[in-house]
């Protein structure tokens, strides 16, 4: 026999190290099955990491929620009442002098409004003639109902901002329930 030439090549390495070896007999993933050592730790944290955020997503909703419901009740249009409406279409129309936030007061169609115009066209003129602001208030109301129509009686009462003057005229006003009250006209009474 003859001697073996050397063989020349790579030269063989000692193994990488590639986790532990499997346990025989054990779980399913536990060692070596492609799981390690490290993931049931991962799995855990990665569900607390989850549950925390939908403890603090449902909190936020719920504070959503809240913050919604306020905001509802507080812009919400009240006309439950015929006093109310009256006192609330005033405030819009002579007040704020805010049409489109009067018209959520006023009757849908029929209303007869051009005696309350009237009265706040001539504050408007006196103001711009005498060059003062003219506050209108008005007393408690009087209200007599009759099924789905009502007349709503107050006092109206223009106040000149210089304390020149004050003036204070009865008035009636129409209202209607139809899906709520609603105003449906005022004019002075006499």
């Amino acid at each position: 026999m003859q001697p073996q030439e050397p063989v020349t090549g790579p030269v063989p390495q000692p193994p990488q190290a590639r986790g532990p070896l499997p346990v025989p007999g054990g779980p399913r993933g536990a060692a070596g099955g492609g799981g390690g050592l490290g993931k049931p730790r991962s799995r855990r944290g990665r569900l607390i990491l989850a549950m925390a955020a939908g403890v603090i997503g449902l909190l936020c909703l719920g504070g959503v929620g809240v913050f919604v419901s306020l905001y509802d009740e507080a812009t919400e249009i009240k006309r439950s009442e015929p006093d109310a409406v009256v006192d609330n279409f005033l405030r819009a129309y002579l007040v704020n002098r805010d049409d489109q936030r009067a018209s959520l007061y006023q009757c849908k169609s029929g209303g007869d409004f051009a005696q309350i115009l009237d009265y706040r066209n001539d504050i408007v003129s006196r103001e711009r003639q005498y060059s003062v602001g003219i506050r209108v208030t008005w007393s408690t109301f009087t209200v007599n109902t009759n099924g789905k129509t009502g007349v709503v009686t107050t006092d109206l009462i223009k106040t000149a901002s210089d304390q020149s003057g004050r003036l204070s005229n009865s008035w009636q006003f129409n209202v209607v329930d139809d899906d709520g009250w609603r105003v449906c006209g005022g004019s002075p009474l006499s």
